[in-house]
């Protein structure tokens, strides 16, 4: 009596197996950096298999793709941009690799800010500002990240529209945690002052700093470290704002920090602007922050 059903059974299987073939194979996508694998596994779900770009450690803004990525681009529906400097050298190779690749600039609706610069005295006495063109670190605000958020759920609701209503579930299920993460981090970093100073040796955090009412002093700008003159400058200038910690991230030589810190008397502490748990970093940073400003001197 049982075979009847259990035959059934079977049919409807093998029916759903070919009527629905492609659904049931994730969409190959890539992103650039790290925590733009977080937004996009977080709106696509198990649908998407997501690789990524710059790999732990390495600088989007000098990264060659390897071979073996060129390779696994070939078979990719979607390439994430967001804007970071290694793009402008590499995405008209990367679209080369792969005709039907279609390129999804997150950064789309973003205003981006000028990239922060570093101040110095000139040897005519007069305060020189360098400024390097806009910041692309647009996902160290959770703010932009709402606006990423809705690029990349378009993008894979056009290339996968069976699966648009999961894309969309997902996608306020993220929007919602976004959120809930920002009003986390405002109430946190709402014990410091309006302007609170804080000094990175690399200039990734003026999104975030905006976000929160903070100000981000950098050491460094487009890869260049102070010159002698410029780091006396720098050394006073953080001597003057009571700097207390001095913040820089893996992917750049910590050199110049540890000597401008050895001279103003700060400690060096690690901010990663490029992790994956991108969430649970931000919540770092928050705190790192807090407890720095309390060991100002």
């Amino acid at each position: 009596m049982k075979r009847p059903v259990l035959s059934g059974i079977l049919t409807v299987i093998a029916l759903l197996a070919v009527v629905l073939p492609a659904s049931a194979d994730p969409l190959s996508v890539f992103v650039s950096v790290l925590p733009q694998k977080f937004f996009v596994e977080a709106i696509g779900g198990p649908s998407l298999t997501v690789h990524v770009m710059v790999p732990p450690g390495a600088s989007p803004a000098t990264y060659e793709p390897k071979p073996q990525q060129m390779v696994e681009l070939s078979g990719a529906a979607l390439y994430f941009s967001i804007g970071v400097p290694f793009e402008k050298a590499w995405m008209k190779r990367l679209s080369s690799a792969n005709a039907s690749l279609k390129i999804v600039a997150t950064d789309e609706g973003t205003e981006k800010r000028a990239m922060a610069a570093h101040h110095h005295d000139g040897d005519d006495g007069h305060d020189h500002h360098h400024d390097h063109g806009l910041d692309p670190h647009i996902w160290l605000s959770p703010r932009s990240v709402l606006t990423q958020g809705r690029v990349i759920l378009r993008a894979l609701v056009a290339a996968d529209p069976e699966r648009a209503s999961l894309y969309r579930e997902n996608y306020r299920r993220f929007a919602a945690s976004v959120v809930a993460l920002d009003l986390e981090l405002m109430e946190r970093l709402s014990v410091l002052p309006e302007g609170t100073p804080f000094m990175v040796f690399h200039p990734s955090w003026g999104y975030f700093a905006d976000d929160y009412g903070l100000e981000q002093l950098p050491i460094e700008v487009e890869g260049k470290e102070p010159k002698a003159g410029e780091l006396t400058a720098l050394v006073e200038r953080a001597k003057a704002e009571k700097i207390g910690v001095i913040f820089v991230q893996p992917q750049f030589s910590r050199k110049a920090a540890e000597a401008l810190a050895r001279s103003a008397g700060a400690a060096v502490e690690i901010l990663d602007p490029l992790a994956e748990d991108w969430d649970e970093n931000l919540r770092r940073v928050a705190e790192a922050l807090v407890v720095s400003a309390s060991r100002r001197q």
